[in-house]
Order: structure tokens, then C-alpha cells, then sequence
């Protein structure tokens, strides 16, 4: 893969034109339709491209242990967010504040919903008649 075809694909990240992508890239804009389409089936550029989706997939998005991390930090009261306070001389200034009551108890619910802690128990009392049909020899 040359380095013009690594641009597009980085180009075609920004907003998967791929017309575009190759205006970017150096292709003139009037035949930047048809090289940005034969770009896409070029095989090497389809892998890069899935390859950089890929990458920006993961960094972006967070996972089940991020999460379960970000709450059990939310209900030991150990994260912090910034919130805008007023001063009484009427001042505004940016404080880091800890979880109040009512954000520890949410996350404490997620993250109980998250091992069963909350299911319903139903005692469901069911009477079934039992029918036990036996062999029809009884003579033997």
C-alpha cells in the first residue's frame, strides 16, 4: 500500500466519503468519484480501513469491566466531577464534588441489577393432579 492510498484511508475516516476522501487526498475533483470508488475495492485499502474502524471502535467505546469499574468508584463515593458553584459574593467558580446520595444509589442499582441482586422471587403454589397410568396386565 503507497502512501496515497494510506491518506485516503485516513481521509475516508473523517466522514466516509470516499469522493471527498479523495479531493483530500490529492485527486483531482473530477475524478475524484471514480478513484475514491476503485480505492474502496481495493483490498488493501478495505483491510486498512476496517483496521482504523477497528482501532477507533475500541479506543472510543467502553467496555463491561470499564463500566462496572466506573460505578463501584461512583458508590464508594471515590469519583469526583467538576460543578459550578456560587460564591456569596456572587462569584462562580468550578469545584470537583463527590457523588451525592442520589447518584450512589443509582449506580449502586445498575450495578445491582447487573449481578441479580433485585430479582423477584415468585412463590407460585401450583396443585397438578398426578395421573399414574400403570401397565394393563394385571394378571401376570
Amino acid at each position: 500500500m503507497n502512501a496515497r492510498q494510506k491518506r485516503f484511508c485516513d481521509e475516508y475516516l473523517i466522514d466516509c466519503n470516499a469522493t471527498q476522501a479523495a479531493i483530500r487526498t490529492g485527486y483531482s475533483p473530477k475524478t475524484a468519484y471514480s478513484n475514491g470508488q476503485r480505492l474502496l475495492k481495493n483490498a488493501e485499502v478495505k483491510s486498512r480501513i476496517d483496521e482504523l474502524l477497528e482501532q477507533l471502535h475500541s479506543e472510543k467505546t467502553a467496555d463491561a469491566q470499564e463500566i462496572m469499574e466506573y460505578l463501584t468508584k461512583v458508590v464508594r463515593g471515590e469519583s469526583r466531577s467538576d460543578v459550578l458553584s456560587l460564591c456569596g459574593d456572587g462569584c462562580q467558580k468550578v469545584i470537583k464534588k463527590p457523588p451525592d446520595e442520589k447518584e450512589r444509589l443509582k449506580a449502586a442499582e445498575l450495578l445491582g441489577k447487573r449481578y441479580g441482586l433485585f430479582t423477584d422471587k415468585v412463590d407460585a403454589a401450583v396443585s397438578i393432579p398426578i395421573i399414574i397410568s400403570g401397565d394393563d396386565r394385571l394378571d401376570e
